[in-house]
Formats: structure tokens, sequence, C-alpha cells
């Protein structure tokens, strides 16, 4: 009887084990546990029942089986470089990022079989159709308008697989390597012809402003030749009104007036051009009048001096005695009237210097 209870008991605990294990094993397969952003689909008896949520969920063991779970957050698929041919055949190499998130599990698990295969192609079909229509210019510069192109045509295709697609990136585009020295070769001339519009424009701008500069100078200093002209001519005319006041305030004799008329005539020969200088009528009156204020009388022609001062010294002979109208050392001279009656003979006779001299009077002059 005791070996018989003690075997009662062995079974006893066996089976209560079992009914542990048993109830342990059933809790475990009722009860499923769901992470947040994630979702599981449930088939019963091989038609799908419904989708937990994150989450505790039951569900009837060995009745319920449970499908993989779902990722409900934004993904992102790297595509590599798919050959696409532009509008004016060239083939292009284009890396495409896309971004999707799927919004219904039910239909991206069985409305699909693999849905990153999918977006793939489809993705592969769409950019080829969308760049077959541009050229490689428009390829290159309208990044924003093929993903833009490409994400609506994406969206819509495959709206029905509860995929949503949020964003399509393109990566890189690749052109043929003559494309691109061509490229090269043609942004290099681009950038020399900037520069060359740029140095031209800068030359242009300098000597425009070198001019206006010049410009400015030369009016600036036409302005003070004319201001100092300006101002010399009035110190000139105050200095001759200042003169002109002192000798008639003063009465100042003729006889020094005529003095100072004989010493400017010598300063008239001092330019270096001059080889014919012509006496005025009015050195006549001048000596007559010197000349009778030393009351000195000469019995004959006096010497002629040499060099630029004869003339002074023949001007004097001419005027101390009365000249021979139409009579010269060369010949005969047309002989004029001048300003005071006197006769002004215009007739001269050059020296050995150069200069100019007046033919003398004649014996008998003062």
């Amino acid at each position: 009887m005791e070996s018989q209870g003690v075997a009662m008991g062995i079974a006893a605990l066996v089976a209560a084990v079992i009914a542990v294990a048993l109830m342990f094993t059933f809790v475990f397969k009722t009860v499923r546990v769901v992470p947040q952003a994630r979702a599981r689909n449930i088939e019963r008896f091989g038609r799908y029942r419904k989708t937990l949520e994150p989450g505790m969920n039951f569900i009837i063991p060995f009745v319920d089986r449970l499908k993989p779970l779902i990722d409900l957050r934004e993904q992102v698929v790297a595509f590599k470089g798919q050959p696409v041919i532009t509008e004016d055949n060239l083939v292009v190499n284009i890396d495409t990022v896309l971004f999707f998130q799927i919004t219904d599990p039910r239909a991206a698990d069985y409305e699909i079989v693999n849905y990153i295969q999918a977006i793939e192609q489809i993705t592969v079909t769409m950019l080829r159709s969308v760049i077959g229509s541009m050229d490689l210019e428009q390829t290159l510069t309208s990044r924003d308008k093929i993903n833009t192109m490409l994400r609506g045509v994406l969206d819509e295709a495959s709206g029905k697989w509860g995929i949503r697609v949020t964003r399509v990136e393109i990566k890189t585009i690749e052109p043929p390597k003559s494309v691109v020295d061509a490229m090269e070769k043609q942004m290099r001339a681009e950038r020399e012809k900037r520069a060359a519009i740029l140095t031209a424009e800068g030359v242009r701008q300098s000597k425009i402003l070198t001019a206006e500069g010049e410009k400015q100078s030369s009016i600036l200093r036409a302005e003070g030749d004319r201001e100092s002209q300006i101002l010399r001519a009035e110190g000139q005319a105050q200095a001759i009104g200042a003169v002109f006041q002192a000798v008639h305030r003063n009465d100042a004799d003729s006889k020094v007036l005529a003095y100072q008329y004989l010493q400017t005539l010598p300063q008239l020969a001092k330019a270096e051009g001059n080889t014919f200088w012509v006496i005025p009528s009015e050195v006549t009156t001048a000596l007559k009048t010197l000349s009778g204020a030393f009351g000195g009388e000469t019995d004959g022609p006096p010497a002629v001096p040499q060099g630029r001062h004869a003339t002074v010294a023949a001007a004097a002979l001419a005027a101390d005695g009365p000249a021979q109208p139409g009579q010269s050392a060369d010949g005969p001279a047309q002989p004029g009237q001048g300003a005071n009656g006197e006769t002004d003979q215009r007739a001269a006779i050059p020296d050995a210097g150069g200069v100019a001299l007046w033919p003398g009077p004649g014996p008998g002059a003062r």
C-alpha cells in the first residue's frame, strides 16, 4: 500500500508539473506584447483576423497565427546607380534615396509580396520616365523638380500597398566622361570670359576716372591761371595808376620823362630773336628835349656805338639834326609822316651784331 501511495504521489506530482507547464505555455501563447511603432497581423485558420496594436494583446493559442512584425516608422532605402537615357540620348547613372512609411500594415502584408523590391522597381521606372523627357542640362539643374515629380508618382502608385512615400532625393548624377570633359571646358571658357569682361570694365572705369580727374585738374588749373592773370593785371593796373598819379601829382618835368622814355628803348632789343628794330617817331621829340636840356652842339656826327645798345645812339643821331628825307646809307628810302609831324624813316641797316641801326643824319647833326 505504501508503494502504491508513493507511486500515486509521484504521478500526481508529474501531473501537476505538466499542468503548470501547460498553463505556462497557454499563457505564453495567449498574451502577446507588441512594441511601440510596430504592428503584427493575426491569422485565424489561415484567414486574416486582425492587426495587433502596440502594447499587450490576447490571442487564442494554437488557433491564431502571428505574422512577422511590421515597422511603422519612416524607412530609408538607397538604390544603386541606374542607367537612364536623357532626351538628348545621353546615358547617365543616377543614385536615388527613397523615404517611405507604412500606413496600412494589412495592405503592406497582403497586397504586395515584397514592398521594398516593388518600391525600387517602380522608382527606377518612374525615374526613366521623368529623365527621358529632359535633356542633360535640365537634368543637372532641375533636381527639385525631379524629386517632386517622382514623389508624386510613387506616392500614388504605392498608396494601394499601404505605403506613403514621403520624400525622394537624387543623390548623384554621373554623366559620361566625355560630357564631363566638355562641361569642364565650357565652364573654364565661361570663367575666362567673365574674367576678361571684368578686366575690360575695370580698365574702362579706370580710364573714365583718369579722364575725369584730368578734366577737373585742367579746369582748376585754367581757373587758377585766370585768377592769377586777373590779379596780375589788377596789380599792374594799380602800379600804372600809382605811377601816373605820382607823375601828375609831382608835375614831373618833360626832360625827366624824355630820359625815362629813352631808357626803355634798349630793353626792346634784349630779346634773343630781335634782328630788326623800328624806332617810333616819338624818339625825335624825346631826343630834342633831352639835347635841349644839356644845351650842347656837336660839329660832326658822333661815332655810332657797336652792339645792341647802338640802337639808342643811332636813334639819338637821327633825332639830333634835321633828317634828310628819302636818304639812307644804302640809297633812297621812302619817308613817312610821324604822329608829331616828324619824318619817320623806316629803313634800317643791320650792324655786324645783327641789330638794326638807323643811318646817321649826316654832318651838322647834334
